[in-house]
């Protein structure tokens, strides 16, 4: 049963991101959604497996209805749930029902996103699942959710983006530096992760909030490098498995994991180092396209608290690496068991390395096309 809920799961994520109707876009949503909290509780035996899902179906329902109370509202105000004709409304208009309808919208796909303050549920989902569900849920659904908030935005409301542009720059905001400021004490290098996640979202917004093709294509390029980088810390978290085959997740586990396992520590160090945006791995460039695109769109002050951000952020993860390359060793993992990850590790990490830079020219002329499809 496990491949099939991922099937489910990646057709839902298929529909909604293609879809040109809200309904659609709710049966996209809501089919990638259920398969998700069933795959987060998939270790029925585990009791934090077991909570984790529940959480993540209790919050994910009560996001599900605000975000299906919002196209009601937009569609009891515009007579339409296709994007072009709730575009045509708010280029008309605009009533005070159809802000509404877009506030209950965002923050539905906020949740979705786990973009503050609609990210409680991240951490303990994260932690709680199993931690290759954990990667899943850290890449595709997440890519795709900001996929379809972006269609939601530029497509459908586009004629409204000064009045959701307010929402994304708050919510960029609050992901950054809250994701930045809590990951700082955690002990768990999933909940680290999940932390990361938001903070990350955050950034993707900052594209988002300059409201064109330039920014659009800037989170396509961002969501791109993120995928990659999370992958592959996550893979690395896989390797995490002590002599007994159990998995460990503490962060104290990888001290001197640069004796033990020197190439499984240089590419976390890898990971780590592009996720914070340190030049010149290519986690860098990630940034640099949402901050210039922003300066371009005169949000100005949005990139330097980001930038800002950056800095404070910058600590969790090179606290991982100091442990991994200046503490005592811990307890060596087991050997690895499966080439086919070593090979992915190592795939991803020549990605986010300043290899990657060679790849900018055909990844930005992709991601321009799609973001001018939009416009």
């Amino acid at each position: 049963e496990y491949p099939v809920l991922i099937l489910l799961s990646a057709c839902g994520m298929g529909i909604m991101v293609s879809a040109t109707d809200m309904l659609t876009l709710y049966v996209g949503l809501e089919l990638q959604s259920l398969a998700a909290y069933v795959l987060a509780s998939f270790m029925r035996r585990d009791g934090r497996s077991a909570e984790a899902g529940l959480k993540y179906f209790v919050l994910g329902a009560l996001a599900s209805g605000i975000l299906l109370y919002g196209i009601s509202l937009v569609y009891g105000f515009s007579g339409t749930t296709l994007f072009s004709g709730i575009s045509e409304a708010y280029a008309g208009t605009k009533s005070l029902g159809l802000l509404f309808g877009l506030v209950f919208v965002f923050a539905g796909l906020a949740f979705k996103i786990s973009a503050v303050p609609f990210h409680m549920w991240t951490p303990d989902v994260y932690e709680g699942a199993p931690t290759p569900v954990t990667a899943f849920f850290a890449s595709a659904p997440k890519v795709a959710a900001l996929a379809l908030s972006v269609r939601v935005a530029v497509d459908a409301m586009g004629p409204a983006t000064d009045q959701w542009r307010q929402i994304v720059i708050f919510a960029a905001l609050a992901s950054i530096i809250l994701g930045a400021v809590a990951a700082i004490g955690q002990t768990n290098i999933k909940r680290l992760l999940a932390y990361s996640s938001i903070n990350n979202v955050g950034f993707a917004l900052i594209g988002l909030a300059a409201g064109t093709p330039e920014g659009v294509s800037g989170v396509l390029m961002y969501l791109t490098i993120y995928v990659a980088m999370t992958l592959g810390s996550f893979l690395v978290v896989l390797q995490m498995r002590g002599d007994d085959g159990q998995p460990v997740e503490t962060i104290d586990s990888l001290a001197g994991m640069s004796r033990t396992r020197p190439a499984l520590a240089a590419a976390l160090a890898i990971f780590m180092f592009s996720l914070a945006g340190i030049p010149p791995l290519f986690g860098f460039y990630a940034k640099f396209a949402v901050f210039s695109a922003a300066v371009d769109a005169g949000l100005f002050p949005l990139a330097v608290v980001g930038i800002a951000a950056s800095v404070i952020g910058a600590y969790y993860y090179l606290r991982v690496v100091k442990t991994m390359y200046f503490d005592d060793p811990a307890p060596a993992f087991a050997p690895m068991e499966s080439k086919v990850e070593g090979g992915l590790i190592a795939i991803a990490a020549v990605f986010v390395s300043p290899a990657g830079y060679l790849l900018i020219p055909v990844l930005g002329a992709w991601t321009m096309a799609a973001a001018r499809a939009l416009f």
